[in-house]
């Protein structure tokens, strides 16, 4: 359950409406009151939640005399939402692409928060089309915190052809499987902040109780910082 919850959050619905949608698609045909207490949330909570997977389509009722059933649209609307979305993004991304190169300057900084805004950072490092990614400070927190993403990721990185070189803490498992070399400094070298190094960008993410990331775009920063991940490669071990 716990996947499946994480994935939906990742896709962006608020926790009422992973709880009212799990209810329908665990229960099957149900009335307001019932579902409130299977999702457990107060019943004004509860359809105002119904009336917004109304609206995306996820949810839809029959009203029989004066009672509303409610029942879930089935999995497979889910794929279909979403890539109803994807469509409609893909209509207006030339106008904001044009907007986006008009305002833009020469150095930036962005600050992202919480779950989602390092989930923009990593897609971010996908979209850049840069052949490598460096990484150190790594402690497979992505792993962790996000694991359905991480999968999307990795198997982003293998489409996109992206090399990752990473150095990480020689007591530290290497499970992941995108395509990467790994070199490995002493386990007594601890660090919240994994820094990413790719393309004119270098995306720092500290993975705090409520992360935090931020990616400086400016070809000067991130030269020295290749630089300095080079001369750590050059002096890190390779796995025995």
């Amino acid at each position: 359950m716990a996947k499946i919850e994480s994935v939906l959050e990742n896709l962006g619905f608020s926790p009422n409406e992973i709880k009212v949608y799990l209810a329908l698609n665990d229960h099957g045909s149900s009335k307001a009151g019932k579902i409130s207490k299977i999702a457990k949330i107060d019943r004004s909570s509860c359809y105002n939640t119904l009336k917004s997977l109304i609206e995306k389509g996820l949810v839809s009722y029959v009203s029989i005399g004066q009672i509303k059933w409610f029942q879930s649209a089935g999995p497979k609307k889910l794929l279909q939402y979403i890539k109803e979305q994807e469509e409609d993004i893909k209509e207006i991304i030339p106008d904001l692409d044009a907007r986006h190169k008009a305002t833009k300057t020469s150095g930036q900084v962005r600050l992202y928060k919480g779950l989602k805004g390092v989930r923009t950072i990593f897609q971010d490092i996908i979209s850049s089309k840069a052949k490598e990614n460096l990484l150190f400070g790594s402690e497979s927190q992505l792993e962790e915190r996000m694991p359905a993403y991480q999968k999307q990721f990795v198997r982003q990185l293998k489409e996109n052809k992206m090399l990752v070189r990473e150095i990480v803490r020689e007591d530290r498992d290497n499970k992941t499987s995108n395509p990467k070399q790994t070199r490995y400094v002493s386990k007594n070298v601890i660090s919240p902040v994994a820094t990413n190094i790719y393309a004119d960008k270098i995306a720092l993410v500290v993975w705090t109780d409520e992360p935090e990331g931020i990616i400086i775009e400016n070809e000067a920063a991130a030269k020295a910082y290749r630089s300095y991940f080079e001369f750590m490669w050059e002096h890190a071990k390779k796995r025995k």
